[in-house]
């Protein structure tokens, strides 16, 4: 019986990731019907690399800091990560999440050996990766109110969007302050480094947008990255790879904007993102939480 479990599993998993390849294809197919490739290819070769590589320190720095966030709701269930072992252990779940999607992802990846190894219930380490990912989504959402209401129409729309992101902000509150009391103390903290994270990348953004000639003053293409981000969220795609170039592609039409760039921030973005991920191999090789051996210890 519980080998034809773990069959099933395992062929669940496997059925998952191919739908996942074959959205992500599809959705790449749709969008490359769509776009010029010659105005996109000129647009290309013409940025400025230097503020695309700042683009890429940006967008580290906000992975450092969401590092920091996760680390606080560790400590608040017992786990005492340092902030450096943390950040081994974050890069090696980006690597698993963005490289491995058939596999363990990266927060199934932590949960197990967290709690392996600090002896901490299952529940407590799942409930603070959860609560890292909804803190970053909460900023995300507010971000994106804030921007509403400078390219949305005039109406009911930002004030529904703006709504709705407290509303949501509010929820979690009520379901922390009521059923997960050991991270009551992280909640504003959290917030607001949530906020940060999603203001570095916002920043990430603006310098692809300058890299690419953009007039960094056209909100609405920083609208459609934070709804991107948003979307790529939701487990459809590798990434969120193809379902970002969507809402990029559709949303520029909606604003009048420039399909090709809109597309090519998507994809630079993407590919900093790969960049990224991709230090996290070394975390494959060297086991973030294995204890360093003293010189005593080496020299027996």
């Amino acid at each position: 019986m519980e080998t034809t479990q773990q069959a099933g599993s395992k062929t669940g998993k496997w059925l998952k990731l191919l739908l996942k390849i074959v959205i992500t294809v599809f959705c790449l197919w749709y969008v490359s019907r769509k776009i010029d490739f010659s105005a996109a290819g000129k647009a290309l070769s013409s940025a400025n690399w230097f503020l695309l590589f700042i683009a890429l320190i940006v967008f580290i720095a906000s992975k450092a800091v969401s590092s920091i966030r996760l680390n606080i709701y560790f400590h608040n269930i017992g786990v005492p990560l340092t902030e450096w072992k943390n950040i081994q252990l974050y890069w090696l779940g980006m690597f698993y999440n963005l490289f491995l999607p058939g596999s363990i992802s990266g927060d199934a990846y932590k949960v197990i050996l967290l709690t392996k190894k600090y002896e901490v219930p299952y529940r407590k380490t799942t409930a603070a990766v959860l609560l890292d990912r909804f803190s970053g989504l909460l900023g995300l959402g507010l971000l994106l109110a804030i921007y509403g209401f400078f390219v949305l129409p005039q109406g009911w729309y930002p004030w529904l969007l703006a709504v709705g992101a407290v509303l949501a902000v509010a929820a979690l509150w009520i379901v922390i302050r009521f059923w997960l009391r050991d991270f009551m103390p992280s909640f504003l903290p959290t917030l607001l480094l949530g906020i940060v994270v999603q203001a570095l990348q916002v920043i990430c953004a603006y310098c692809i947008m300058a890299a690419l000639h953009l007039p960094v003053t056209e909100t609405a293409y920083l609208f459609l990255f934070l709804l991107s981000s948003a979307v790529a969220v939701l487990p459809l795609t590798i990434g969120g790879l193809g379902a970002r170039e969507i809402v990029f592609l559709e949303g520029s039409r909606f604003f009048g904007l420039a399909q090709e760039h809109s597309v090519l921030i998507s994809l630079l973005f993407y590919l900093i993102t790969l960049l990224t991920s991709a230090a996290g191999l070394w975390y494959v090789f060297r086991d973030p939480l294995q204890k360093e051996r003293t010189p005593v210890e080496s020299s027996l």
